[in-house]
């Protein structure tokens, strides 16, 4: 009896956070600004792997219509939009492009929790080194003794 319990529980919740409206607003912000890529290869690499988070061009999947993860994929891609975003290159605050390299270099984009749903992002050693050089290129790299500063 418990279990029944606990299933028609958990259901009503499932359901109930359904109502939340956060993360389903999938508009894309209109593209102002692009860089100048270094070549082809980089923006095509970038467009794969990086693009859902880092640009006003994001594919938004069928599970960002389902709360929770609604809730998180909007969550990812405001925050991935803040800090670095190639549709608004030019804007007046902060766009951290001189940080992607090295993210890409050290294994931390993209991030490990976005790969079992866009398998297309996952790049060979190759294709890493590829666009880690071709960001570095594009964008500049901030240096580890920079960082500290």
């Amino acid at each position: 009896m418990n279990l029944k319990k606990l299933l028609g529980g958990t259901v009503l919740v499932l359901a109930a956070i359904q109502l939340v409206p956060y993360g389903r607003d999938h508009l894309n912000p209109p593209v102002t600004g692009e860089p100048a890529w270094d070549s082809p290869r980089t923006q095509e690499l970038f467009s794969r792997a990086c693009k859902d988070c880092h640009s006003n061009n994001t594919v938004w999947p069928w599970y960002s219509n389902v709360a929770p993860a609604s809730w998180l994929a909007a969550l990812d891609v405001s925050v991935g939009r803040k800090k670095f975003n190639v549709s608004e290159w030019g804007r007046a605050e902060k766009n951290e492009g001189d940080e992607a390299a090295g993210e890409v270099r050290e294994g931390k984009m993209p991030p490990w929790f976005y790969l079992p749903a866009h398998p297309e992002a996952k790049l060979n050693d190759q294709e890493k080194k590829e666009l880690a050089d071709g960001l570095a290129a594009t964008f500049g790299e901030k240096k580890k003794s920079e960082e500290k500063k």
